[in-house]
């Protein structure tokens, strides 16, 4: 009896039949494809950390006294959890490395302890793979700050859903509140409320079957879509890897049993509220005493100060719904604030690193290789660098940590006038009986340069000494942004008294000279340092000169105003003649630098941005099943405003105020919250709030602000054409209407 009635329903009212049909496509459809994404996503970041840093899941390092490594392997693989065991490249000193699979992750961390243990190894010899395990969330249980990024990506997966499950409980309420008065006939002639319930589902069921199927394939085949542009997009980033579209059943699976979940979920939680309503309420179409509701509609707050009587009528329309627009007004908010917020924060993290990055060494490089396993030795294995066609400056140079001891009148008066060092530098400085302690890290340079840079600070050629950058951040009168710079010590010093890391003074380090201006390197300098330059020669000369770290550095300037195409030559060139030398290295260029961070900035702002899309979209679709849903429920009530004397014109005025209502609101509250936040942010990054607004994302933020605005108004706008179209003062005639 129960599958006659809901085909006889279904029959008679198609228009329920397509509102139902929607939802389910639109939720199998987001489900799908914020599903696909994440799940290609983290395939992508799995196999692009195989593939940088191996697949195994632990490593068991064998030093140089312990076991053998065979028997240690034999060992290993007698571990009930190891899945396989294999000896791996040995480290740098030779010790055995054994890299191991595991066939319960969850149980790794426990049982590398067991290893430990068992095979009396020491602690540091058992490392796991945290960054590829963290990918399979498994994380340390000593660990006090795991990674967030996946749970935090299953969130938002869960969020979408919470959000959609709302999206089509709407759309679900609409159809069965029309059909409140025959499930009053039927309580009323003995229905339990499970066979009501029973004949919901199961019409929901069959309405959502198809487009939940249609929904699935096309949110899977959008997402290969959103793949296909990335990789179009980023076709031309070196050392990248294309992300392939990856379909795993279970994928599918969890994408429509997710999707079929929702809706019946959705589907339930009306049905349960509307099959225990008493018969006698849902033969009064679920009418409830009115006087409450009534007193809750007057007075019409600022709609009714601005527009009168329509203003009240709409604002208690809009009260009296806001339980159905609740997900259409969070997810627009939420959306467009994500949008404009995102937007400024780009705005001005760009601006911060033009200002104190790029514009700032533009003119100090324009290709770079680092050297990491090169030594003092190799500087003169680089020396060909400086002779390359079109190479205008070439500086290769190595740091070092040191330390020297300033006495308190070797301070610069001007620096003296404020307190001291500690005045500035605050717990930057370490103080001593009768001084300061000041790190005095040590750049040195290959001859030719140093002796360039000499000329360049206005000092006599020489390599007999070192010159000092002799100055110090006035943080007293200046902020980070416009530091000004004061002499950190007298301008006669004429050497300079280092300090070992036990407390001993190595010697005595004799100056060339002091000057405020740093070479042309791509190097930050600490404010409260007395940074050191070298030439290499007396670097070798004093057999006290502290170690340097590893690796070298190579600068290289190319011709003045130097193309794209100039850099990618000129680095050609020197990776030619590096590749020579045989030593490992990374090279760069400024122009191909900066084109990346620009592509990675727009590649994050377009996954942001599509993610604030999806919210609007989620909120846009509940604004029309919403107004679209209750058409028959608004002619009543537009029949009854037609009866007491207004025209069709102002009945269509209150559509337009609730539209404005739904669209103005979240662009209201977003601009007063973004407004706070980017002051914010312009305060404490010291930056000129002229040179934000001179740059400020407003075309971006108008678009999207009139998608939300049109999409809104046309979604009343056909509400309103099918509320009013026909005759409403034939539903005067209903002896239904109260």
């Amino acid at each position: 009896m129960w599958k006659e009635f809901s085909r006889s329903y279904l029959a008679r009212n198609p228009a329920a039949g397509r509102t139902v049909a929607a939802a389910a496509l639109a939720a199998a459809f987001f489900l799908s494809l914020v599903i696909g994404l994440f799940y290609n996503l983290w395939v992508y970041e799995v196999e692009r950390i195989i593939r940088e840093e191996g697949g195994w899941q632990a490593r068991v390092t064998v030093p140089a006294d312990g076991p053998a490594p065979e028997e240690l392997l034999k060992a290993l693989t007698d571990f009930a959890n190891v899945e396989s065991a294999a000896l791996a490249d040995p480290t740098p000193e030779g010790e055995a490395v054994i890299e191991l699979t595991f066939r319960r992750r969850g149980r790794i961390y426990a049982d590398l302890a067991l290893i430990r243990q068992a095979l009396d190894l020491p602690e540091e010899a058992v490392q796991a793979h945290e960054l590829l395990l963290s990918r399979y969330l498994v994380s340390d249980p000593q660990d006090p700050d795991p990674p967030l990024l996946l749970p935090f990506l299953l969130a938002v997966v869960g969020a979408v859903a919470l959000a959609l499950v709302l999206l089509i409980r709407n759309a679900f309420a609409i159809t069965m509140q029309s059909r409140l008065h025959q499930f009053g006939i039927l309580s009323s002639v003995g229905a339990t409320p499970r066979q009501l319930r029973v004949c919901l589902l199961q019409e929901a069921a069959v309405l959502a079957l198809i487009p939940l199927a249609a929904g699935t394939a096309l949110g899977l085949a959008g997402c290969a879509g959103v793949l296909a542009a990335v990789n179009a997009a980023a076709a031309d980033l070196a050392g990248r890897q294309d992300a392939v579209f990856r379909l795993h059943p279970l994928v599918v699976a969890g994408a429509l049993g997710a999707a079929l979940v929702t809706v019946l979920v959705s589907a339930w939680l009306p049905a349960f509220r509307l099959s225990r309503m008493p018969p006698l309420q849902a033969l009064q179409d679920g009418a409830a005493p009115q006087a409450d509701r009534v007193r809750r509609c007057r007075g019409g707050g600022l709609l009714g100060l601005v527009f009168g009587v329509r203003g009240e009528l709409a604002g208690c329309a809009l009260r009296q719904s806001r339980r159905a627009l609740r997900v259409a007004n969070l997810s627009l908010l939420l959306s467009f604030l994500g949008f404009t917020a995102m937007l400024c924060f780009f705005t001005l993290s760009g601006i911060s690193t033009r200002y104190t990055y790029f514009e700032r060494y533009q003119d100090a490089w324009d290709v770079m290789a680092r050297l990491p396993d090169a030594s003092a030795e190799d500087f003169a294995r680089l020396e060909p660098l400086q002779t390359l066609p079109g190479v205008r400056s070439a500086t290769v140079y190595a740091q070092a940590d040191a330390a020297c001891r300033l006495d308190a009148d070797d301070q610069s008066p001007a620096l003296q006038q404020l307190g001291g060092l500690g005045a500035v530098a605050g717990d930057a400085a370490a103080p001593l009986e009768e001084g300061w302690l000041v790190n005095a890290p040590i750049l040195v340079m290959d001859d030719a340069s140093f002796l360039a840079y000499c000329e360049e600070a206005g000092l006599t050629p020489s390599l007999d000494g070192a010159i000092l950058l002799n100055r110090v951040w006035d943080s007293l009168h200046s902020n980070f942004r416009d530091r000004l710079y004061l002499p950190f010590v007298r301008g006669d010093l004429t050497a300079l008294t280092l300090t070992g890391p036990d407390g001993a003074v190595p010697g005595e380090l004799p100056l060339l000279g002091c000057t405020d201006t740093p070479p042309a390197l791509r190097e930050e300098y600490d404010q409260y340092t007395l940074v050191q330059f070298w030439p290499l020669s007396l670097w070798q000369s004093l057999d006290w000169a502290p170690a340097a770290e590893p690796g070298l550095t190579v600068r290289l300037l190319g011709p003045e105003g130097i193309t794209a195409a100039g850099c990618e030559a000129l680095q050609a060139a020197a990776a030619e003649q590096l590749d020579r030398t045989g030593l490992a290295y990374t090279i760069e260029n400024r122009i191909a630098e900066r084109t990346a961070n620009d592509r990675m900035i727009a590649g994050a702002q377009a996954i942001l941005g599509a993610f604030c899309l999806l919210l609007a979209a989620i909120g846009l679709a509940n604004v029309f099943l919403n107004t679209l849903g209750f058409v028959g429920q608004r002619r009543r009530e537009f029949a009854r405003y037609l009866a007491l004397g207004m025209t069709p014109g102002e009945l269509r005025s209150l559509f337009w105020i609730e539209a404005a209502v739904i669209a103005g609101r979240p662009l209201v509250i977003t601009l007063l919250l973004t407004g706070g936040m980017v002051a914010f942010m312009l305060r404490a990054s010291y930056l000129d709030p002229a040179v934000f607004l001179a740059e400020a994302p407003v075309g971006p933020v108008a678009l999207f602000a009139g998608l939300i605005a049109g999409a809104v108004a046309l979604a009343y706008a056909l509400g309103a054409r099918r509320v009013l179209s026909g005759d409403l003062t034939l539903l005067l005639k209903d002896d239904s209407l109260r």
